[in-house]
């Protein structure tokens, strides 16, 4: 009862103060007429605090998204349910959602008296530019009487989230170099870019059978190598997404970062609608394998939370990666790289791995004087030489580029290895 009579309006206190002024001039003049009337306006917001009060224990919520997990800049319908558990009827009640600032202002729905075990839903949508995590809630509900002279605040503790995915774009289909990996002893395995014998041997390793040494190999590398014949073919990629915070350039949804989270998520589905087993590394300790059904929606997940590093390092990326990587198709998001940086990316071409690198030249994202341009455009250009010649097939990435018209460059066949000399006879002309 007393924090309803702390939850009594400007218009319940001044029927207070109606009351006590009515009270003192009955006393002064004697008129029990005005007495009456001080009695009136006192009960009636006692009665309206009291009615508040004991209603403000008698209601429900729930809420439910419909979806809960949208790409950047979809709406997800919000829908509340507020039911009356109570015999007595409510007033008329305000709801208010908290949302964080991303998913835009607070919204305010009024609702009308609920009756007696009565219950009532209202829906609003919310959308969010900028992926990550949201919470929606908790509820604030405001309960008035019929005369609007109490009101009291109630918020519910439940709380929902709402994932912001990025953006999605569908790829077409090409046939990628290096897509099988083998991982068991059941059928030949075969690589169609480095001949039979790089593709039938491995680095040796303790406890491997040394009937398997492969000399020819060995001599070649200078190390022993053994064969592994027998491997099942399945198709495996991991896709290395480059967090440093100095790599990428510009703001907001906007940000060559934004291209890069967008362009791992859309490489991800691609790949596992075609039958990829997939992993995603970053250096900001994201390393997830999705083998299972529906194992793109936690890739997916994983990228609405990841952020920029402030202290990446190529080095730890390419030691994250190579700690379970063994062969396959490596796809690289990379920011802008030194050619010391793009010579240690050359780590992730050891056991016959083929690397297709997407290289975003993030100074595009910037308006450069026409002397910081070249600078900018050479050192990207060196960059480029330096992946080309570790044996990286490179895509080059500038502001305003669609992934999809990227896409088929990483395809294998006499084309993507056409292109790949072209860009190399083109970069090293603009090295000079």
């Amino acid at each position: 009862m007393r924090e309803a009579l702390r939850g009594l309006s400007t218009r319940g206190r001044s029927f207070l103060a109606a009351a006590v002024a009515a009270a003192i001039s009955a006393a002064i003049l004697g008129e029990t007429d005005l007495l009456r009337v001080a009695v009136l306006l006192a009960v009636l917001p006692l009665l309206a605090a009291a009615y508040v009060g004991r209603s403000r224990y008698k209601l429900a919520c729930s809420r439910s998204l419909e979806p809960h997990r949208v790409p950047v800049g979809a709406s997800s319908r919000v829908v509340l349910r507020l039911q009356n558990l109570s015999r007595l009827p409510t007033g008329t009640l305000m709801l208010e959602d908290r949302l964080p600032y991303a998913l835009g202002s607070r919204p305010r729905v009024v609702l009308e008296r609920l009756g007696a075990h009565q219950a009532s839903s209202v829906a609003y949508t919310v959308r969010a530019d900028v992926r990550g995590r949201y919470e929606v809630g908790p509820l604030v509900v405001r309960l008035t009487d019929p005369f609007g002279l109490c009101e009291l605040t109630r918020a519910f503790p439940s709380v929902d989230r709402l994932t912001v995915i990025p953006q999605v774009t569908p790829l077409p289909s090409v046939r990628l170099a290096g897509e099988y990996a083998g991982a068991g002893d059941s059928r030949a395995r075969s690589v169609a870019v480095h001949g039979e014998d790089d593709a039938a041997t491995r680095e040796y390793r303790r406890g491997d059978d040394l009937r398997r040494v492969h000399w020819k190999s060995t001599a070649r590398t200078g190390e022993l190598m053994v064969r592994r014949e027998e491997q099942p073919w399945e198709s495996r990629a991991t896709i290395v997404l480059d967090t440093r915070a100095y790599a990428h350039r510009g703001e907001g949804p906007t940000a060559s970062f934004e291209w890069a989270v967008s362009a791992a998520a859309s490489v991800a589905v691609h790949l596992r609608q075609a039958g990829y087993k997939l992993r995603l590394v970053t250096d900001t300790g994201i390393d997830v394998e999705a083998t299972e059904v529906g194992g793109d929606g936690m890739l997916l997940d994983y990228l609405a939370d990841v952020r920029l590093n402030q202290r990446g390092d190529v080095a730890q990326l390419v030691d994250r990666v190579r700690q379970r990587t063994d062969g396959g198709l490596v796809i690289g998001l990379l920011g802008t790289l030194t050619t010391a940086e793009a010579e240690v990316l050359a780590a992730l071409r050891g056991n016959g791995a083929t690397c297709v690198g997407f290289l975003v030249d993030a100074s595009t994202w910037l308006n450069l004087p026409a002397p910081a341009r070249a600078e900018a455009d050479h050192a990207h250009g060196a960059s480029a030489l330096a992946l080309l010649q570790a044996g990286w097939r490179v895509v080059g990435v500038d502001h305003g580029s669609r992934l999809p018209a990227l896409w088929p460059q990483a395809a294998r066949g006499s084309q993507g290895f056409a292109w790949r000399a072209v860009l190399a006879e083109t970069v090293a002309g603009g090295v000079k």
